[in-house]
């Protein structure tokens, strides 16, 4: 990462290198939308400032989201649907000492209370929350940023979904980062496709996805297409949940395999994703800016594959749906606390869906 920055500003077209990067990257200042009554952390001497990133831990919320905005995701979505969904969320927890990574997902079908979240146009999205028989003020997980991004501004949608996973938590969230579905495709064929094994063929027509059983290398396409199938023969039982196993066994894959190869320290390699990431990458203000996002990088130099590590956070069946439980509580409490997560026994992961239908969508 260091030699990026070193071409950066100091080799002849450098600027152009710096600018092509950032210019991809879209911000959005947070502040304003989600104000002032936010979970906070209290700064240590070993912390640093809460306006920087360095010497703390940091809090990233990454979703992935199914927009058909623009060809290549209306391509890859299969149609031009309205509106904006989040198919996938992420928390990831960078300990202070830089010693370890801990994702989280959360569940798509999760039911939690939702708080408001003002729009642009000064309307509450709280306003939004009626019907469909749902207890008051609780929706799917999904449906903040839905609802924030209602007026078209992708910001806003991100925004409220970080306002309700800090009710959830009141784990503090240092920035944001949206991946549409042609920027996922262009990270994994910038590393060369992700390795996966399969146990059964598996298919989706709403996915496009078309796999035989045995293991391949997939390219973006195909790797998108695992990562957003749900239903479908070999896919089991149609559920958030199992997609949420496939999706973390993708991920890992990935960052082995940007491990192994020193994706971060070849600049040619590096280049090449880093240009494919930004190309569509949406952000605050905070881990958007390059400067910021390479200082963060290069902090984790010397994290192996073993010190990556991905759960789903612990949950209830609700009929189709689940509900937070105490393990979930035991989880955030240790991710507030920088310590290693507190996991659940296995058994809780492993339990299958009640014989409801599940929700519609890929």
């Amino acid at each position: 990462m260091t030699a990026l920055f070193l071409v950066a500003f100091t080799g002849t077209g450098a600027g152009f290198v710096y600018r092509s990067l950032q210019g991809g990257i879209e911000q959005h200042e947070l502040d304003p939308i989600l104000g002032t009554d936010r979970p906070t952390v209290e700064a240590t001497d070993s912390q640093g400032p809460n306006d920087s990133l360095d010497g703390r831990a940091v809090n990233l919320l990454i979703m992935g989201t199914d927009s058909r905005d623009g060809e290549e995701n209306a391509e890859l979505g299969g149609g031009d649907a309205p509106g904006m969904r989040a198919d996938t969320t992420l928390l990831v927890h960078v300990a202070a000492n830089r010693s370890r990574v801990d994702v989280v997902s959360i569940p798509r079908d999760l039911v939690v209370d939702i708080p408001s979240c003002r729009l642009p146009d000064g309307r509450e999205t709280r306003a939004r929350l009626t019907g469909q028989g749902w207890p008051e003020h609780q929706r799917m997980w999904n449906v903040p940023f839905s609802l924030g991004g209602s007026t078209g501004h992708i910001g806003y949608a991100a925004a409220c979904t970080l306002k309700t996973f800090e009710s959830m938590t009141q784990i503090p969230v240092d920035d944001f980062v949206v991946v549409d579905m042609a920027g996922f495709r262009g990270m994994v064929d910038a590393i060369g496709g992700v390795d996966m094994c399969f146990e059964q063929d598996m298919s989706s027509v709403q996915a496009n996805l078309d796999v035989t059983a045995g293991c391949h290398t997939l390219d973006g396409e195909a790797a998108l297409a695992v990562a957003r199938a749900r239903k479908g023969p070999g896919l089991g039982d149609g559920s958030d949940i199992g997609r949420i196993d496939r999706q973390q066994q993708l991920l890992t894959n990935m960052v082995d395999q940007v491990l192994e190869r020193n994706v971060m320290t070849d600049f040619g390699e590096l280049f090449q994703f880093l240009r494919a990431a930004t190309s569509s990458l949406i952000t605050g203000d905070k881990i958007g800016d390059l400067t910021t996002m390479a200082g963060l990088a290069y902090s984790l130099r010397e994290i192996d594959q073993g010190d990556v590590t991905f759960v789903t956070m612990p949950y209830d069946w609700a009929g189709a749906r689940v509900h937070p439980n105490d393990l979930s509580e035991d989880l955030w409490d240790s991710i507030r606390a920088d310590e290693p997560m507190a996991l659940p026994p296995e058994p809780e992961q492993t339990e299958s869906p009640p014989e409801t239908t599940p929700g519609a969508g890929t």
